[in-house]
Order: C-alpha cells, then sequence, then structure tokens
C-alpha cells in the first residue's frame, strides 16, 4: 500500500511540477483535452495545443519583459538612497518565506505539491457540484498557485504554530482551495461582459479587488456620464494620444525619464544597468519605449491562445465540468476593452503608491515599503480595464490609484504584524494586503472558529451571486449569446 501511495505521489508531483505550475503547458493541455472531448481530428487537436502553448508562452515573455524592463527602478531606488525597506512583489514574497520559514517557525515548505493537490482537487470538486455551491471557475494559473501557498503557509503558521504538519496541509489546502474558486467566480461575470463572452475568468492575485471596483465603477457611470477611454477622441496635437502605441510611449517616457534621472547616469554604470559609453538620453528612450514593445507583445500573446481555450473548454464544460469557465492569468484581459486603460492604470497605480511611501517615511513607520512591478502593474492596470469599462475614464483614474494606497499601506502593516517584513519581501497585491490579512486576524483572535467563519463566509458569497440574478446566473458561461439576448431584453 505505501509503494502504491509512492509511486501515485510521484505521478502527481512529476504533473504539478512539470505542468501544473507550468501555465503555457496546462492551458496547451487544457485546450487539447477539450478538442478531444469535443472529438476534433487529431491533427486539428495538436494544431489547437501549439497555438495556445506558444501564445501564453508569448505572454510570458511580454510580462517577463515588462519586470525585467522595470528592474533597475526596483533596485536602483533601493540601493541608491541606502533604504533598508521590504519590497512588495510576489517573487520577493515568496523568497522572504523560503528565508524564514525554518527560524522562525523551524518548518521547510517541502510539501508545496501536497497542498497544491488538496487545493486544486477541492476547487474543482466545489465547481463540479456546481448545482449546490454555485461556483463556475477552475484556478489553473499555477505559478500564482505557489506564490499564494508560500505566503498563506507563513501566515496560518502564524495564528497556529503548534499545528502539525498534516493539519497544517489540511487547513491550507481548505482556506486555499475555497478561495481560488470564490475568487475566481466573482470575476467570471464582469470577464464575460469585458470580453464578449471570450469563456475564461482571473485566476490571479487581485481578484476580489477587481470585482469591487468593478461593481463601484459601474455606481459611477449611474452618477457620471464620463466616456471610457476608447469613445475619447483628443482634439489637435493630443490626437497622438488616441494611439495606443503612441500614447504608452509617451507616458512612460515621462514616467520612467523622471525616476531614471533622479537615480543618475553614475549609479546606473556602478550599478551595471548601463555601459560607461553609453548615452544616457538614448538609455532612458529605449527603456521607456520598451515597455510598449512588451505590452504589444503580451497583447499578441492574449490573442493567440485565447480564442483556442475558448472554443476547446467546450468539450469539457459538456463533459466533465458543466458549465464551467477556466480562470487564466490577469494579463489575458489586457487584450480586451480599452489598450490605454493599462498605461492609465500603471501610472495612477503608481502615483497612489509612491505617495503613500513617501507617507511611511515621513511617519517613521517600521516597515518601509519599496514598489514591486508586479503589484504596481498586473494590479493596477487590470483594474483600470475593468473600471473603464463599467465606469469611464474617471473610475481607470481614481480606482487604480485607490488600489495603490491600499496595496502599500496593507501590506506594510500585515508583513510588519505576522514578522515577514524583516526578511525582506511580502505579495503585496490587492488581496493579500485587504482580505488575507482579514482572514489572518480572524484566525489569530478566534482560532479554528476563525477558518470556519471564513470557508462558510466565502462560500455564502456565490450564493449571494445566484440569488441576485437566479435567471442568467449560469446561463453567462452556458451561452453568453442567449444571456445577452435576454438582458436585452429585460432592459
Amino acid at each position: 500500500m505505501e509503494k502504491i501511495l509512492g509511486f501515485l505521489l510521484s505521478i502527481w508531483d512529476y504533473f504539478a511540477i512539470n505542468i501544473l505550475t507550468q501555465p503555457a503547458f496546462l492551458i496547451g493541455f487544457i485546450v487539447l483535452l477539450g478538442y478531444v472531448l469535443l472529438k476534433k481530428p487529431w491533427y486539428e487537436s495538436l494544431a489547437g495545443f501549439l497555438k495556445a502553448t506558444v501564445g501564453y508562452l508569448i505572454l510570458s515573455v511580454g510580462s517577463g519583459g515588462l519586470v525585467n524592463n522595470f528592474r533597475p527602478i526596483l533596485v536602483g531606488l533601493k540601493e541608491r538612497f541606502n533604504l533598508d525597506a521590504m519590497v512588495i512583489d510576489p517573487y520577493f514574497g515568496q523568497n522572504a518565506v523560503t528565508a524564514g520559514i525554518e527560524t522562525r517557525f523551524g518548518r521547510t515548505f517541502s510539501d508545496t505539491m501536497i497542498l497544491l493537490l488538496i487545493a486544486f482537487v477541492l476547487n474543482i470538486l466545489l465547481v463540479r457540484f456546481k448545482k449546490y455551491t454555485k461556483l463556475r471557475a477552475v484556478f489553473t494559473t499555477g505559478n500564482v498557485q505557489i506564490q499564494q501557498a508560500a505566503t498563506a503557509f507563513w501566515l496560518v503558521l502564524f495564528c497556529f504554530p503548534s499545528l502539525g504538519r498534516v493539519p497544517i496541509l489540511i487547513v491550507m489546502g481548505l482556506i486555499l482551495g475555497v478561495y481560488w474558486a470564490v475568487g475566481s467566480n466573482l470575476t467570471v461575470d464582469i470577464t464575460q461582459e469585458l470580453t464578449e463572452g471570450a469563456g475564461f475568468a482571473v485566476a490571479h492575485q487581485q481578484m476580489f479587488g477587481i470585482y469591487i471596483f468593478a461593481k463601484l465603477a459601474e455606481k459611477m457611470k449611474k452618477n457620471d456620464k464620463n466616456k471610457k477611454l476608447e469613445e475619447m477622441k483628443l482634439p489637435g496635437f493630443l490626437s497622438i494620444f488616441n494611439e495606443n502605441m503612441v500614447a504608452t510611449s509617451i507616458l512612460m517616457l515621462f514616467f520612467f525619464g523622471i525616476i531614471l534621472l533622479v537615480l543618475g547616469k553614475p549609479y546606473l554604470v556602478s550599478a551595471e544597468f548601463m555601459t560607461k559609453g553609453q548615452s544616457f538620453f538614448f538609455y532612458i528612450l529605449q527603456t521607456s519605449l520598451n515597455f510598449a514593445v512588451y505590452l504589444a507583445i503580451l497583447q499578441l500573446g492574449v490573442r493567440t491562445f485565447v480564442s483556442e481555450l475558448t472554443e476547446s473548454f467546450q468539450g469539457i464544460s459538456n463533459t466533465l465540468l458543466p458549465g464551467a469557465v477556466p480562470g487564466i492569468d490577469v494579463a489575458a484581459t489586457f487584450g480586451f476593452g480599452s489598450a490605454n486603460a493599462v498605461t492609465i492604470g500603471f501610472l495612477f497605480g503608481a502615483l497612489g503608491q509612491f505617495l503613500t511611501i513617501i507617507l511611511l517615511i515621513l511617519f517613521r513607520s517600521p516597515t518601509i515599503v519599496i514598489a514591486g512591478f508586479i503589484p504596481l502593474f498586473f494590479d493596477n492596470a487590470v483594474i483600470a480595464v475593468y473600471a473603464n469599462n463599467r465606469g469611464g475614464f474617471k473610475a481607470a483614474s481614481i480606482f487604480p490609484f485607490i488600489s495603490g494606497i491600499i496595496q502599500v499601506l496593507g501590506s506594510a502593516i500585515i508583513a510588519t504584524f505576522v514578522g515577514l517584513s524583516q526578511y525582506g519581501g511580502y505579495i503585496g497585491m490587492f488581496d493579500w494586503a485587504t482580505v488575507w490579512p482579514a482572514f489572518t486576524l480572524l484566525m489569530k483572535v478566534l482560532g479554528y472558529a476563525g477558518i470556519v467563519i471564513i470557508v462558510v463566509g466565502m462560500l455564502l458569497i456565490p450564493q449571494l451571486q445566484y440569488r441576485k440574478n437566479p435567471n442568467t446566473y449560469f446561463l453567462i458561461t452556458e451561452d453568453y449569446e442567449e444571456y445577452e439576448r435576454k438582458m436585452i431584453k429585460a432592459k
């Protein structure tokens, strides 16, 4: 029996390491499985697998390029001004847990794959029994799952330091599995409307944030007739901003230019970001324009794989998980709505973050925060995309700014409270600066009763969503065209 269990776990480890935590291959195999279930010819199934995998890899190149392009600023602000600070970034957060978990709690984070198995299977079961749970989305962004598992491991251990290996895995698997299912489900309706029925949800680190700001933006639209970004046509010389690539290039030249000028050429040369004889002006120009380049690459990747995923997932939703949609990387939404919303969200989110960081320094906060690019861009850009779609330009500007403030302030408070700040990093994304600190406080104050409240409370959310729109709740994923007809008729 022990040998059989070990063999099964080795199969799971292979699947988790090579497929589940590699979103490009996971999406590719989901497409392949979907086409097989739709009984497509083998060559069409293979072509779908390749297009989806390559498309996601293109998206990854764009995302990675954006992050690396920002690195001189991230490193420079910390080193140039000798800031002993915590970086809010999922990878810094994961590294902080790895560095501190043994010395603080006497544990090692070696059971990640077992935890992922528990949480992932629970997510699938919750969707499979959607008739009762009202949950419709499967979280498939594996790299994000590992980052979240690391931080959740620390937060749960902080609340229950004496829990044994098996109980801690069960508690974490339960909370994470429900969070993945409920969080991605929150984004189903608003994503279907944004993408006009593309058939996916968001599975990332700001799912509650997206939902909250999308709903607030909708109220703003009712009270204010401000236009969406794509509806605005600027006059005269301002008309150059009507073109997304030009607007992004100019705005990023302004943004990167100011910060790189503050850092100065001597520092950039000494840190080996520039060579000694390189032109400072053209270095700034290239860094700024690369932002537009990588954003265009990312959007190309989205267009390449989303259409395949949408068509093929019908095979899975028709047979294995009726009415379900895949929850995928938040970057997939950047190919929809206004392209300029991405840039606007990034800039206003950065303004909110930098303002809050300055206030932390002025008020001598015990934890000083350095802005990481991933929360700075992927949280705030996507909030702007949804806010613009539902509330217009004003919503796309205000809500990322508010999000930036919350990211820094919430992360500084929770990382100081649980002791992660001393290890140099925290995950920093919106949900982890709001929802998860609330979870942590509940568990710390109420103990095991806190776990029950968290799980039951999250499971009540889809029930409330369903009660609000029982006639169209499942229809929006099962037949989007019919859903639109019903909504038009209702209006």
